[in-house]
């Protein structure tokens, strides 16, 4: 029996990963580590979908090498030489490869380096797990995705779409919700596509979701503008439940038809001002949630100014703003770059912009009043979410998984603040 350390970076879907490892280890006779010091083995799961996150996993790498070391994630899928430059004795594990890992960590516990990135047959759907966050349950409902992003990494990571199946889905969350979790995570690649390779899709699992007579709540993760079209009026239907987060995850990442077909993103502009549209028609507060990538290679002053414009116009409410880095393995990599001065010039632009569009957006909450659940411990204190998935943190002490009527008395642009009014 080993003590083993856990570290997890990215996406919900890696730190779903994360909860599913620690799962088998603890059913396979080791126990967790609370830190590395104390540890017999280290296992990090990594992300590589950007240059600072891949640099800050390679520093992490670098720092856990001191034991016997697991590197698992999209990283070493993606760039297995560039891992093994920093850390040559390191096992790899794929982020579809969980079968193995019990294996993986008896070898490298052995002093043996194993390397397993092949995908393997075992579903993601039920397996054990320790939950960061014993609110939240994670539910991966895919793996991998149909797009071929000229600027991602991700298919390299995690391959062509591979959907579970509905009933299965919906056993875990039952699961989830018998175990205590007040809210569920619906997540993968690209939610948008789901169902498509097995004869489905997602609002038919929204709508089987919710039919679970328990009382928790919803979070349907990110899915890409390309899929919605075929499914926008089935989905926006499915939202119409109070158990469903009034909160979609859209990146439209540019404005910029042209810039848009550079990236083979499948999608128009706008395809999501027609998404922004129907979600504020359908309800009278709804979350947007976007990401935008500015400097890709092909993007000239005109496009940057069409992003501006579309910001503009649709004023989603989160943006996830990025600075174009070219990804071994992409594309878009072998193009000719624009310079770092100007990508950081157009960057500045689009965060002033954003941080404007996100106050405006909180300040209209100032005087709701309504339920909110207390489901995230942060640096500040633990913070809570409303219907439409708005983060709100109040001074009274509550604990996590507690749900109270909060009044909005302030907001700022990253929360709205509130006090308890029961």
């Amino acid at each position: 029996m080993a003590k083993i350390f856990v570290e997890a970076y990215g996406c919900s879907a890696s730190f779903a990963d994360s909860e599913m490892i620690s799962g088998l280890i603890v059913n396979g006779g080791h126990t967790l580590a609370t830190n590395s010091t104390e540890s017999d083995l280290n296992l990090i799961v990594t992300c590589s979908v950007k240059d600072t996150t891949a640099n800050k996993m390679m520093y992490r790498i670098k720092s856990l090498k001191t034991k016997p070391l697991i590197v698992a994630g999209c990283l070493p899928k993606a760039e297995k030489e560039n891992v093994e430059k920093f850390s040559e004795n390191a096992s790899l594990l794929g982020p579809s490869s969980l079968g193995k890992t019990l294996e993986v960590i008896n070898s490298t516990l052995g002093g043996r380096k194993q390397i397993a990135l092949e995908d393997s047959d075992l579903s993601k759907v039920g397996l054990p797990k320790v939950r960061l966050n014993p609110t939240v349950g994670i539910v991966e409902i895919a793996s991998g995705c149909m797009s071929e992003c000229t600027f991602c990494q991700t298919k390299l990571s995690k391959g062509d779409l591979s959907s579970y199946r509905l009933g299965d889905i919906v056993r875990q969350v039952q699961t989830e919700i018998k175990e205590g979790c007040k809210e569920v995570w619906l997540t993968s690649t690209d939610n948008g596509c789901y169902g498509l390779d097995i004869g489905t899709d997602l609002p038919s699992l929204v709508n089987s979701v919710t039919e679970i007579p328990e009382d928790f709540m919803i979070r349907v993760g990110m899915m890409n503008p390309m899929y919605m079209p075929r499914i926008k009026e089935k989905l926006i239907e499915s939202y119409d439940n109070k158990k469903v987060f009034k909160f979609l995850h859209i990146p439209v990442q540019s404005g910029s038809d042209k810039v848009l077909n550079d990236m083979k993103r499948g999608h128009t502009s706008q395809t999501f001002r027609e998404i922004v549209k129907m979600t504020k028609e359908k309800f009278t507060n709804f979350t947007i949630s976007t990401d935008i990538i500015v400097g890709f290679p092909s993007e000239t002053e005109e496009d940057f100014q069409k992003t501006i414009q579309l910001l503009d116009e649709t004023k989603p409410d989160v943006v996830n703003l990025s600075k174009y880095s070219a990804r071994p393995g992409t594309d878009a990599a072998e193009l000719k770059q624009i310079d770092a001065s100007e990508v950081k010039r157009r960057s500045k632009v689009i965060f002033d912009q954003i941080n404007n569009i996100s106050l405006e957006s909180n300040k209209k909450w100032i005087g709701w009043k309504g339920k909110v659940l207390f489901d995230e411990k942060t640096e500040e204190g633990i913070k809570g979410r409303n219907y439409a998935y708005k983060p709100i943190a109040v001074d009274e002490e509550v604990k996590i998984g507690d749900s109270h009527t909060v009044e909005i008395t302030d907001a700022t642009r990253k929360r709205l603040i509130g006090k308890i009014a029961s």
